[in-house]
């Protein structure tokens, strides 16, 4: 593939990704540009940091203001150990130090896909989507619920064995909205969505596999998007890994009403799209449905994080 070019003013160093590709949407007045970052990392954390500080670049010339990494963006591991070996303490490690440079350096919010992180259990990580403000400061944590499982004879997988799940609800109120905070399988998974107070984003960063991918990934984006009227956003591993893995990539952007906004079926690149809170609110007016609720979703512990407003801008750092 060729890489799609990005008219802009700013001058970048940055060489992209080879085949990289990105789609700029025109930037409509109340609105919000969000990007969505798909990679097809390999066992290699520093190379994998690497293409996504590039494909970061790309998102922050398209405009964007939230970006949004795929699932363990930084390792797709030949084997368990090797995850277990780059998980880091929560606060601590080349992953997180990353993640924070590239938010403050941007002054972009960042959400980190997913990272390996410490668990109670020795041989096993937690398996966490980690967001950044502006600043570069850590602003929520959602570690994965729901343990992928799958068994088609020549195809298996069991997450259970390397990660040990979470057990709290995180959605943020952010200046974008109230972004709500899940990770891949737990797209199957429509209650916990529906015991999120009224999110206006999801974020969903994933690594179906082609198999589940091709049958499934699209319906489950666009379904949650359409019964929680809200923005989906769904970066997502895309392509062949050394450990013999093919996922399925089709990262997208989807609106309340289920509109697929962007798309990239395979390969490295970045996704773009407007979220327009005026437009969500009056999807909302006419088709009120999130207001005929009545069944009690509310057993699992909600962590709310306030971030409403932008924070002061300070001096731009040196680089």
């Amino acid at each position: 593939m060729t890489t799609k070019k990005i008219k802009s003013t700013a001058q970048s160093s940055v060489a992209r990704p080879k085949g990289a590709q990105v789609k700029k949407a025109a930037l409509q007045a109340g609105t919000v540009r969000v990007a969505a970052i798909q990679m097809a990392s390999g066992p290699n954390v520093p190379a994998n940091l690497s293409e996504a500080e590039q494909l970061i670049e790309l998102a922050v010339e398209s405009g964007a203001r939230l970006i949004a990494l795929p699932e363990f963006f930084s390792i797709m591991a030949l084997k368990d150990a090797d995850v277990v070996k780059a998980r880091e303490a929560e606060g601590k490690g080349p992953i997180q130090t990353f993640l924070s440079r590239m938010a403050k350096k941007h002054r972009v919010w960042i959400v980190g896909g997913s990272v390996p992180l410490a668990a109670d259990v020795p041989n096993k990580v937690r398996n966490s989507c980690l967001v950044y403000d502006e600043r570069g400061k850590q602003v929520a944590r959602y570690d994965k619920i729901h343990l992928f499982g799958l068994d088609l004879g020549n195809e298996r997988y069991q997450e259970s064995r390397l990660i040990e799940p979470g057990d709290k609800i995180v959605v943020i109120n952010s200046p974008f909205g109230r972004i709500g905070l899940s990770i891949c399988y737990d797209l199957r998974f429509p209650e916990l969505y529906r015991a999120m107070p009224d999110v206006d984003i999801i974020v969903v960063p994933s690594a179906f596999t082609a198999t589940t991918g091709r049958a499934h990934f699209e319906t489950l984006i666009r379904a949650r998007a359409i019964e929680n009227l809200a923005y989906v956003i769904a970066p997502a591993q895309g392509g062949y890994h050394l450990s013999g893995r093919e996922t399925h990539g089709d990262s997208m952007i989807v609106d309340p009403w289920g509109v697929v906004l962007d798309r990239l079926p395979r390969g490295s690149g970045v996704v773009v799209a407007n979220v327009n809170p005026a437009y969500q609110a009056s999807l909302r007016k006419s088709l009120p449905a999130l207001q005929h609720r009545f069944l009690d979703t509310h057993e699992t512990p909600v962590v709310m994080v306030e971030r409403r407003t932008p924070a002061k801008r300070d001096p731009k750092p040196a680089e």
